[in-house]
């Protein structure tokens, strides 16, 4: 299990930290600007939880929310780094598991990732919304939810559940696909496999 956690820590690292915030930001940009249901902006956390680990996967998911808040002003954005995080980590250790080298691996990675977003967006989105996200389709259901009189915070769990699903579905199969085209000499710069066998 000492693998799960283990990085390289080498000039393809670092470059890749950045090129995913990158990756990010643009996957945000496009859901805003075509005014989708869904975030796409874990696309680039995302890979690098694939290709680096769950730590690089967690650094690129915080620092991307980091980076976005503090130069737009956005404090809420800061808040949710904690999920960000999540999703990298819970993707890079699914990876280290061997559950992005086939199709079902990776359908099982996105539920565990939109399930780790759900448990840790939930309460922010209580303390902070009120328990809504800010999404159409989920604040819709949040607002029926309370109609209903159901508790506020499964009101808000549902909300999270039927957004956060959905998108790290569409995300982790995007990257999953963009994992298949890489060429092997790329994603082996990544590979801790070798060192991991020297250990046992």
């Amino acid at each position: 299990m000492n693998h799960l956690f283990k990085t390289r820590l080498n000039a393809a690292t670092f470059v890749l930290i950045p090129a995913c915030i990158g990756i990010n930001y643009l996957g945000k940009l496009f859901a805003s600007v075509l005014k989708l249901p869904l975030w796409l902006d874990s696309i680039g956390t995302c890979i690098g939880g694939v290709l680096g680990g769950p730590i690089i996967g967690a650094v690129c998911g915080a620092a991307n929310n980091l980076i976005f808040g503090f130069t737009t002003g956005d404090s809420i954005t800061l808040i949710y780094a904690l999920t960000s995080l999540g999703i990298g980590a819970a993707v890079g250790i699914m990876a280290r598991l061997g559950h992005m080298e086939k199709l079902s691996g990776a359908i099982l990675t996105a539920v565990a990732a939109g399930l780790t977003a759900v448990v840790i967006s939930t309460p922010l989105n209580v303390i902070f919304w009120g328990g809504a996200t800010g999404n159409v389709w989920g604040d819709l259901l949040f607002g029926w939810s309370q109609s209903a009189g159901l508790p506020v915070f499964l009101g808000s769990f549902l909300d999270e559940l039927v957004v956060d699903v959905p998108d790290k579905l569409i995300t982790v199969l995007i990257v999953f696909a963009i994992m298949k085209g890489l060429p092997k000499k790329l994603t082996s710069l990544y590979d801790v496999n070798d060192e991991v066998e020297s250990l046992d």
